[in-house]
This record gives structure tokens, sequence and C-alpha cells, in this order.
């Protein structure tokens, strides 16, 4: 109780999220068994289908019907401002793993988050071809299938689920132990709540749908989510995308894999740098003096060192200027390109 209110236990909204995740889910089996075609984005790495279009209609007509004063976000709708100005907002991804459901691999899910005040307190991610439920409400504890989730795993052994895609490009000739590459980064952050695994990291930055209702699970769970340099996820914000990569798991495991991270030397992305982010001082002065205020600062960096820049002009999408180790580059430009689309020059 708070102030003399009692804190809401938001049951109804978790019973309709739940109820949507599987309807979502039984809807991407059926389209799985007629066929469908894969369309893309900005490249073979962004796919998006049908599946995904109708899921999300789905989802958020429903949301809206049952919780008409809450705002929406998906990744497959238009997005609207107006829901700036909610204190709840609903942030979906219809398919986290769009490339490995498209490849007809298992590890994708629907993941269903609340945000109220920019803080996730609420997640579902369901994944049909397991028919695993994940649900949890903070500070009421995550349940699968309706069953309480065991307590995190004590370690050292700890178990890293990272990206397939970010482990067959990079991590994998790497010495860091106990990874295990998976797709869906939603799925991975369940079942870190869930006790599956223990931790889990990105290079590359995300958005909002992919991890709102993921991190609400691990929060449930007693665990966090945040960016690499240490700073919080806030949601809802003008544009959902979280502008660099993320670390999260249990306390214990989330404390070593950031040693193991520095320690290893991992790389991680940071799109749009300015001056107020921690690696901005990472640049020469004479470069902080010449892109001071410039919309199109992008950095791939690991300890202390920036590996790759490039700077790119957002409204035009040309490329200005280049500069670093071309291995770096290559993956920094794929990170530009999926935030923005396809670069000029």
């Amino acid at each position: 109780m708070l102030g003399g209110m009692t804190a809401p236990t938001f049951s109804h909204e978790l019973s309709v999220a739940s109820a949507l995740a599987r309807e979502a889910g039984a809807l991407l089996l059926a389209h799985l068994r007629a066929g469908f075609t894969v369309e893309h984005k900005t490249s073979a790495d962004d796919p998006v289908t049908v599946a995904d279009r109708e899921a999300s209609t789905l989802i958020t007509t429903r949301l809206a019907q049952v919780f008409p004063l809450d705002g929406r976000l998906s990744e497959e709708e238009e997005d609207s401002q107006d829901r700036l100005s909610a204190a709840r907002v609903w942030i979906v991804d219809p398919i986290d793993g769009t490339k490995e459901y498209s490849t007809g691999l298992p590890d994708y899910c629907v993941s269903i988050g609340l945000a109220v005040d920019g803080e996730p307190v609420l997640g579902v991610v369901y994944a049909p071809e397991t028919d695993e439920l994940f649900s949890g409400v903070v500070g009421q504890g995550v349940t699968l299938n309706g069953q309480p989730a065991p307590a995190p795993h004590v370690g050292p052994d700890w178990r890293i689920a990272v990206s397939d895609t970010e482990h067959g490009r990079e991590l994998r000739g790497t010495a860091l132990p106990g990874m295990k590459p998976s797709g869906s980064i939603a799925l991975k952050l369940a079942r870190i709540a869930a006790g599956q695994v223990d931790a889990t990291f990105t290079m590359s930055p995300r958005s909002e749908w992919d991890i709102a209702a993921g991190h609400a699970l691990l929060r449930a769970a007693g665990g966090e989510l945040r960016r690499r340099d240490g700073r919080p996820v806030q949601y809802n914000q003008p544009r959902p995308h979280i502008e660099q990569g993320l670390i999260g798991g249990a306390p214990a495991a989330l404390d070593w894999l950031e040693g193991q991270l520095r320690g290893h030397r991992l790389p991680v992305a940071h799109l749009g740098l300015t001056p107020a982010d921690p690696a901005w001082t990472l640049l020469p002065q004479a470069d902080r003096a010449a892109l001071d205020g410039h919309p199109g600062v992008n950095v791939r960096h690991a300890d202390g060192e920036v590996l790759a820049l490039l700077v790119v002009n957002p409204g035009t999408r040309q490329v200005e200027r280049t500069e670093g180790d071309a291995f770096h580059l290559e993956r920094l430009t794929r990170d530009v390109t999926r935030a923005l689309g396809t670069l000029a020059g």
C-alpha cells in the first residue's frame, strides 16, 4: 500500500495479455501450416511476413477494445505519438524471432508488455512451438504455464544466452564461456526469468518491442536489464529504439557477465551518439568539437577504444565519414542500416 492506496495487481491485464498471446500463437502456427511469402524491410536479417501483420492487428485491436485509454506500440503498426501522453502503454512484438519463424526454426515467440510511466511492469511471452507461456508482474513473480518459476541458478557455471546471428558472425571466435546461441531476445529474457538460463547481452541495439515484456519478466523474477554502459532502459520514448547493446540477467550472473565482457573486450554499438553519452568521451578531442550537435554519429567500441566510426546524415542517409577497422565498420554499418534503411554514398 502506498499513500493509502493499494498497489494494482494487474490481474485483468495479465489475463487478457495471456489469452491474446496464445491466440496469436495459434495464428502463427496456422500460417506455418499454410505457407507464406517472406519480405524484407532493410536487409535479409530483417524479415517480415503476413503472420507478423495479422498477429499484430489481432493483439492491438483487442487491447484497444479492452483498454481504450492505454497507448499501444507495435513493431508492425504505424506509430502514433499519441501514446506519449499515455501513462500506460502496451508494447507488442507479434513475432520476436521472425527470421527463425520464417526459416522453420522454433525459437520465436509472441511478446506483449505493459509499461507504466516508462517502467516495464507486466510481461507475457508465448513460445508456440513448445507451448510455453511465461507471464509475470513486477512484485508478484513469474509463472511458466501457470506454475511458479524456479529460483535462479546460483552458478558458478553460468549459462549465457546470446544472439545466434551475433554468435555466427563474431562471438564463436571468442573464449567467453557458457554461450548458448538462440534467436528471439524476448524468449531469452523469459527463459532467464524462469531460471532456464542466467544472463544475456547484445552487441547491437534493440527496440522497445523486442524487450519490454522480457524486461518486465526479468524484474518480476528479481533480475534486471540495462544498457551496456550501465544506464537504465526507459520505455515509451519518442523514438522507441535503444541506441546501444544491452545486458541483463539474474544479479550474480549479471555481475559476472559484465566482468567477462570487459575482460574479453566484446564490442558494443552505439547509434546516435551525443555528448550526454558516456561513450562520447572515447572520441578524440578534435572529433568531439567537430561532431558536437551532429545527429548521426555512430560508433562501435570496446574497453575504452573506438573500433569504428560511421557518420551519417539521418535525413538523406548519406554517409559523411567512415573510420576504423573494416571488420567492425561492416558490423556497425549493418546496425545503422537496420535503424535508418539503406545508406547512400
